[in-house]
């Protein structure tokens, strides 16, 4: 018999496009050094055909109206918040993809779901970086029941698909994707090959058989998944646990969810006992000291299917340089750059003189536009050094001819703001409320300047 030739092809890790040859530039995202080499597996045989997944209607057509509308089966993982940025549990047959930095708690947590889901289903515990020991001592650690767990330490995917298959549990975790290996693919383990041809396989996996598969993802320095692009296609949920190393409170954030709702937020703590559920996350961004300090607010944010209270801080001070300096954290820079010209334009404040730094309290990531008069507010009270009252909520967005426009369940934002005790609120007036809401006054603005002057 002839020798099988193998052959090469150059993929980007950032959008999955593949050329013929290296290439210092990605032709498709335009992103530079992200091509690597890839070693394909060999063709397979021309009679062979592909192997449709298990829940396939054998290749029959179906009319859009007479496919099956009934609601997709979920299971509780036992965390509520976990459940709630899952879409509302766990799906059979889905893969998902939980990422974070080194000590963000994605081991942990998934030990203590795979301990508590192991006591009324069958789950199987794939481990390739740590041994059967460490796993064991965290457990025990953490005080976990640890006698219906099935465990394994492989990191070769085609053995963990002949024992899962033979075990047959509902459930399965692969700790982690960067570490497993496919027999096909010559190159080492954490290449982009390696982990694109794992993570394909344990998905059809999860798909042929109907079981969970939950993958753990390491991340690189700025964030973003490691691995190529095309793995967060190929999954059905990609989920970010974040968490700076000096705070006991994680963050477990929906990127992508085909079953629910994304940018969904699930708060957690760490404790000495693993990781536990923060079911009023609002009272752990809102503790704030007993004197109010000027360029202090507190604003309504909304979080994939909930309001989220936090505190906006922004500190102004005369700059010594020819371009004083603008700090963001939690905030877009570039927008509050624009705010900036926005209140010179329009609320006769002039800060270009002024270093801005402005920082959202508790390591809350703000991407929505609701921010925005908050934003301003926050930077005149310290422009001005005047403290605003500790009973005052806001939110709002605002144009760049000055006009403060509504946004999304502004209702829901009032509730959540007046059930926290707060007296005041600032909104737009396509927010306003139809019926008063009890024991808060609500001022409704359009402008910039009548929000200055309801200060």
């Amino acid at each position: 018999m002839a020798k099988t030739k193998t052959k090469t092809a150059y993929v980007c890790t950032e959008c999955g496009a593949d050329f013929p040859r290296w290439q210092g530039q990605c032709g498709e995202c335009k992103e530079w050094n992200t091509i690597s080499e890839m070693r394909l597996a060999p063709t397979p045989a021309s009679g062979s055909r592909y192997q449709g997944y298990a829940g396939d209607q054998g290749g029959q057509v179906q009319r859009l109206s007479e496919i099956n509308l009934e609601e997709l089966p979920r299971f509780s993982s036992g965390f509520q918040e976990l459940n709630r940025v899952l879409g509302g549990g766990i799906v059979p047959g889905s893969a998902i993809l939980i990422g974070g930095h080194p000590g963000a708690g994605k081991s942990t947590l998934l030990l203590q779901t795979m301990c508590w889901l192991a006591q009324q289903k069958k789950a199987l515990y794939v481990t390739g970086e740590e041994s059967l020991q460490q796993v064991a001592m965290r457990a025990s650690r953490l005080g976990l029941p640890t006698d219906k767990l099935l465990m394994l330490a492989e990191t070769s995917v085609e053995q963990i698909c002949n024992i899962a298959q033979r075990e047959k549990p509902e459930v399965v975790v692969i700790d982690s994707i960067q570490v497993m290996q496919v027999a096909d693919i010559q190159s080492a383990p954490g290449g982009v090959s390696q982990v694109r041809e794992s993570a394909a396989q344990l998905t059809r996996f999860a798909k042929q058989h109907n079981v969970a598969v939950v993958m753990v993802g390491h991340v690189t320095k700025d964030g973003t998944l490691a691995g190529p692009k095309v793995l967060e296609h190929c999954i059905d949920c990609s989920v970010l646990l974040e968490g700076s190393s000096d705070s006991r409170y994680r963050t477990l954030r929906s990127n992508k969810n085909r079953f629910g709702a994304v940018n969904e937020l699930g708060v957690f703590a760490m404790t000495e006992g693993g990781l536990r559920e923060v079911t009023n996350p609002s009272a752990i961004f809102l503790n704030r000291g007993e004197q109010q300090a000027s360029g202090s607010v507190v604003m309504v944010i909304w979080e994939g299917t909930r309001p989220l209270l936090v505190e906006l801080q922004a500190l102004l001070d005369y700059s010594q340089l020819s371009n004083p300096r603008r700090v963001a954290v939690g905030l877009d820079q570039n927008r509050m750059s624009m705010l900036l010209a926005v209140m010179h334009r329009h609320g006769g404040v002039q800060m270009a003189d002024q270093d801005v730094f402005v920082n959202v309290v508790g390591g809350v990531k703000v991407e929505e536009t609701a921010a925005d008069l908050a934003l301003l507010i926050a930077m005149i009270s310290s422009f001005r050094n005047n403290p605003l009252s500790a009973e005052l909520v806001v939110f709002g967005e605002v144009g760049l001819s000055g006009e403060i426009r509504p946004v999304p369940s502004g209702q829901e934002r009032l509730q959540e703001a007046a059930k926290h005790g707060f007296r005041r609120a600032i909104i737009p007036k396509g927010n306003a409320p139809r019926q008063p809401i009890p024991n808060m006054e609500v001022v409704a603005v359009t402008t910039l300047s009548e929000a200055l002057e309801a200060l």
